[in-house]
Formats: C-alpha cells, structure tokens, sequence
C-alpha cells in the first residue's frame, strides 16, 4: 500500500461526500413533487406523458396497488426485451448480423436486466444487436434503476407519514425519477464520456491493421450512452465482454474516477432524501455512517491483500503486489476500490478481474454481495436494504431493554419485523443453496474450469452475484448452459422481488401507523450508539449466514497459498 493509493481512495471518497447534499436536495425535491429549475422545461413533458398513459397524479396508491402496478411493470419489461434478443437476427441496427440469442440464456438475460442484476452470461459485441443494446438494455438501465429509487422512496413516505393508507403513486414516481433525475443526469455524463474517448456510433466494426501486419476486427457501437446509465442505475452490464476493463469503456484514469463516483453518488445521496423526508438529517447521516464505516473496513483489506500480493509467489522471490488481472492504467489501488464499490452498490460493472484477485482480495466483494450490497447499494436497493437491517437492530435493542422497539416515532411489531426476516432470509436461501446444488449436478461441476476451494468460489460468486442482484463474476465460471442460466434467473427474480414486496409491506404497514412522541425511553437513532448497533447485528446476522461457505473457499484458498501452493489451490 502507498501514499500515492491512499491518496486516490482519499479523493473518491470526498468527491462522493460533497455530492451527498446537493444531489440530496434536488431528489427531495422531485418525489416531494417541488418545483425544480428544469421544471419550466421539463413539466409539460411530465404532464403529457400522463394524459397519454391516462394516469392521474394526483392519485397516490396503496402499497399492495404500488407493488401490483412494479410487477406489471416489469412483466412488460421482460417480454420486449426477450423478444428483442429472440427477434434480432431480423430486426434493424444489426451490422454484425447476429442472430437470435439461444432461448434459455435470453431468458436469463431479460431477467438480470429487469432486475437490475446485469448478469452476463455472453459477450455482448459478440452476441448483441446495437438494437438491442440500445432498446433493449440500456432502456431497461433505465427503469430497473427508477423502479429501485421509487421503491426506496416509497418505503420513506412510510417513516414519514402517519395515518395514512398510501405510499405514493408508482406510476408517478418511475416518471418523475426518470424524467427529472437520471436522463438529465445521462445526458452530460454520456458527452464527457465520449469526450473522454469512448464510441458513440452507429457504424459498424472498425478494421485496422497491427505492426505485425495482422487484420484486425475492433468492435464499436452506441457505447457511451450505455456505459453512463450502467454506471449511474448501479446496472454494471457492459457493452464489451472485458466491462469497465475495456478502453473503450473506461479509457482515463479521469473516467475511471468519474465512473466509481457516479456507481455510489445517487445511492449515497438517498440517505439525505431520508433524513429530509422524515424531518432529521442526522437520522441520513447515521445511516450513511455505518454505510462508510463498512466501505472503509472493506477496501482496506482488499487494498492490503491485493498490495502484498500472494504470499506463494513470494515465497519463489517474486515480489511486489497481485497485478494478474489488472489494468496497468488503473494499478493496484484503483482496481481494488473499484471492486470494493462496486459490489458495495449493486453495480456488477469491474475494471479488473475479479477471479484474479489474491484469496482475501476477492473475498471482500463476495462479503460485500452476500451483506445484501447495503453499503450505499443499488439505487434505492441500498437504502431499503439497510432500512430492513434498521429494523432488526431496533428490534434487538428493544430485547435487551424489555419493550416494543421504535423508529422515527413509529412502532416496529411483529408485522414489520416478520417482514423484514424475510426479505433477509431469502436471500443466503438462494446464494447457498444453488451453490450446494451446482456442486453436485453434474452439468454445472464440468462448467467449473478450477478445482478445488477455488472453483467452489466460482459457484458460490456467480449465485450470490445473480440473487444479491449485482451482476459481477468469478470468470472461471462457463455460466452459459441451461442450468445457469435458468438457476440463476430463479435467483436474480427471487433476490429482487422477493426483498422488494416484504419492504412496500412493511412501508403500507407503518405509513397507517401514528407517530409516538419522543420519550425518556426513546433510543437516539442519530448517534454513534445506534450505528455500532447497527453495524453490530450487520455482521453477526451476515457471518452467521454465510461465514461457512466463505471459510469453504476465500479462506481455504488463502490458508494454501500460506502453504506454499499455486493459486488458485487445488
């Protein structure tokens, strides 16, 4: 580790605080239906689109309303999506002249984009149309990205209203997250980018000719315009097979920060939508505490393990960090953080790879996947994830002193907690048990290119990537057969929905709730107490649930590179 390193994983860090109010502020604004500066241009549109969809706005909706309106939402979602893949060896902006994608892995596909997972079991200049790049999935970047900030949203009118039966209007909320928040976010992001020296064409493939005299094949395409939304909707599904690792995706050292900025900027600023909408910044600010707390404990042992290097190597004199799998312009420290960010949201998108990482190294992004990706998280997805996390430690805290746990006024009883376990549980269900499955289908052990703790690793990545809704892998992985493929959908659609509808539950549930006044008995939920506690039962709840499986892999792995063996251990 070096100054120069820390320095960098110093100026990320900042840059992202210093978004925090100002982003804060303006989305405050947009779901609390303020006026805004881009209102005078951009509320006519808004207003249009709902005569046309025949929506009234002013027409809030029942949670169990809200989550039917989101599922048949993303119903839609998924079929034009398939049917584009299925559909695109004759359909236009085809140059390459791909054909239909094969039926199971466009199932997986339509899946992971709807989810906001990004799961790609392909190369995407190599399998997909521009068409479907385009229309397809970057317009799904796009919903899957609202439809997580609108959830997220809806869980805080929960906190924030009492007696009340609606949580907002779905319709409403996808409209103005989109329209108000991230295209005119996409837009300028998309020309820096391109100015940074990413494509943005709808030319075909470029030949150029190498020094040795070889033709050579350059993929291109409408790149730009993807890579912004995949990065700022925390969707991480890239143009390029290679991902943010590819020049064309991620050129600089200055797009390279810009990207992992934009991964955590929205999600972090959601903790101030939070602490605006229920009248205390502070409460935000805890919670963006013990988010930052957790980031910072991961990215320095990824930093650390990933600079010292593996200790097998070393011991044949080779010294110096792991740079296998690593871009040479992004360097140790960078690659390291871009792991860590990544999976600390529920991006996917890498700018290395993460198979290649040292044993401890590429533990963290698999702790920071099976955590729930609450350390600032997806858009939305994070905030409602630690929120869930949030009631647990209330409900512990209100076990240690004898009485009925409380937050932000409201009661959390057996309805809110119940709710919240299931939206915890269901997700180590699909991690550990899809993995322990693939261990024993023959089809899924012979997909698996590394024996040993190391090829174990693969499996358990892959599943805790798809149903943690991520999209980053082990690459070792062959993950396009059909059992991966139709596995890992059931995975992607249980990790999303499955923690979606108990969270509008439990928004319905305490937005018909009265507020209780603050009393001698009241635990500060602003304090450094409460974000130990919350750390606390973080930790405890994530290593009781997955420490088994980590210490079958990552640690077995790290345990035999001490022992002098090749890597990956076998």
């Amino acid at each position: 580790m070096t100054l120069n390193g820390w320095t960098q994983i110093l100026v990320f860090a900042l840059l992202v605080l210093a978004l925090v109010k100002p982003l804060g502020w303006y989305m405050t604004l947009v779901f609390n239906g303020e006026p805004t500066f881009l209102s005078p241009a951009l509320r006519p549109v808004e207003r249009g689109l709902y005569t046309l969809a025949g929506i009234d706005e002013r027409q809030e909706q029942h949670w169990l309303v809200y989550t039917i309106a989101m599922l048949l939402f993303h119903v839609g979602g998924f079929v034009i999506l398939y049917a584009l893949m299925r559909l695109q060896a004759g359909l236009p902006f085809n140059p390459a002249g791909q054909g239909a994608v094969a039926p199971d892995l466009a199932f997986n596909t339509a899946t992971s984009f709807i989810t906001n997972t990004n799961w790609q079991n392909y190369a995407g200049e190599s399998t997909m149309s521009y068409l479907v790049q385009m229309l397809g999935l970057t317009h799904q970047n796009f919903l899957s990205a609202a439809t997580g900030i609108v959830l997220a949203v809806a869980l805080i009118r929960g906190f924030a209203r009492a007696s009340v039966s609606t949580v907002g209007s779905f319709w409403v909320d996808v409209t103005r997250c989109t329209l108000y928040v991230l295209l005119p976010l996409c837009i300028p992001y998309t020309l820096f980018l391109v100015w940074q020296g990413i494509p943005q064409t709808l030319a075909p493939s470029v030949e150029a000719t190498t020094l040795e005299s070889a033709k050579q094949t350059i993929a291109v395409g409408p790149v730009a315009s993807q890579v912004a939304i995949k990065m700022l909707g925390t969707n991480g599904g890239g143009f390029f097979n290679a991902n943010a690792a590819h020049p064309f995706e991620n050129p600089t050292a200055l797009a390279n920060l810009v990207q992992m900025v934009s991964i955590v900027a929205l999600g972090a600023a959601l903790t101030n939508v939070f602490g605006r909408m229920v009248g205390n910044e502070r409460q935000g600010w805890a919670i963006l505490a013990a988010m930052g707390l957790l980031f910072l404990a991961g990215v320095t042992v990824a930093y650390w393990a990933e600079a010292a290097g593996n200790p097998a190597l070393a011991a044949l004199g080779l010294e110096g960090g792991n740079m296998e799998g690593k871009e040479v312009r992004f360097g140790i420290a960078n690659s390291a953080l871009f792991a860590t960010v990544t999976t600390d949201a529920s991006c996917g998108a890498v700018n290395s790879m993460h198979d290649s990482f040292t044993a401890l190294g590429g533990m963290i992004p698999l702790i920071n996947i099976q955590l729930g990706e609450i350390i600032i998280g997806g858009v939305g997805a994070g905030l409602y994830g630690m929120l869930i996390f949030v009631i647990i430690a209330m409900f512990v805290a209100g076990l240690m002193v004898g009485r009925t746990p409380e937050y932000l006024g409201k009661k959390l009883e057996a309805k809110e907690v119940k709710m919240a376990m299931l939206a915890i549980l269901c997700l180590p269900l699909m991690m550990l048990g899809w993995t322990a499955v693939a261990t024993v289908v023959p089809s899924a052990v012979a997909a698996t290119n590394n024996p040993g703790p190391h090829g174990f690793s693969e499996v358990l990545y892959a599943y805790s990537s798809q149903a943690g809704n991520n999209g980053s892998a082990f690459a070792g992985l062959s993950g396009n057969i059909p059992f991966y493929n139709l596995t890992g959908a059931l995975a992607m659609l249980v990790g999303r929905f499955f923690v979606i509808i108990p969270a509008l539950a439990i928004a319905g549930s305490l937005a018909a709730k009265k507020t209780l006044p603050v009393s001698a008995g009241t635990f500060p939920t602003d304090s450094g107490l409460f974000v130990g506690l919350l750390i606390g039962v973080i930790l405890i709840v994530g290593g009781l649930t997955f420490f088994p499986a980590l210490a079958l892999g990552p640690v077995v792995e790290h345990l035999a590179m001490l022992a002098g063996q090749s890597f990956p251990a076998s």
